[in-house]
């Protein structure tokens, strides 16, 4: 019995030092988004300042209207790469979590399995068959998870390349249309 009382403080261990690269995953992802936000806060702010100053040399109204579509044309552009950005810092996050689960259920996965053959070895005879669908269930629901997992990646892999496209096309298509207006 201590190899399973071991056992299982060691995988308390390793669940609250899981807890804990939670917790720092989600931090990092909240500074990242906080310094982003206020990147982005300061960028507004420049652009709006230039954007004033420009606009207030102006004497021509035709000219006034090419400058505010160039200026509204890149910031199109600016919202479609910041959109990107928090694309990229959600994915990252999500796969960072997703690695975090994978390892926890791994580590049950195998205790449990341990244990069951520990207890195989000393259980009544007869018991084996049972001992035996047991297991068969474990083995059954890691591969159900190691499908899904399989299965939520492709699909986040899917959704990436399928975000890269649309950021392609749209600042393709503002930059297609800042042409037209010029």
């Amino acid at each position: 019995m201590t190899t399973s009382n071991e056992q299982f403080a060691k995988l308390s261990a390793n669940g609250l030092e899981a807890a804990f690269r939670v917790a720092q995953i989600t931090l990092d992802s909240a500074e990242r988004f906080a310094k982003l936000s206020l990147e982005l806060s300061k960028q507004t702010l420049e652009e709006n300042v230039k954007l004033a100053r420009e606009l207030s040399e102006v004497k021509d109204p035709q000219e006034a209207l090419s400058r505010v579509n160039k200026l509204t044309a890149q910031g199109l552009e600016q919202a479609v790469a910041n959109s990107r950005n928090v694309y990229d810092i959600v994915s990252q996050t999500q796969s960072e979590l997703g690695k975090v689960a994978e390892t926890n259920f791994s580590d049950l996965n195998k205790l449990l399995i341990s244990n069951v053959e520990s207890l195989g070895k000393n259980a009544p005879a007869g018991s084996e068959a049972a001992i035996n669908a047991f297991k068969s269930g474990l083995a059954a629901s890691a591969a159900a998870f190691s499908t899904l997992s399989k299965t939520g990646q492709q699909v986040a892999e899917f959704a990436d390349s399928s975000v890269k496209a649309a950021t392609s096309a749209t600042a393709d298509a503002v930059k297609a249309a800042a042409k037209r207006t010029a």
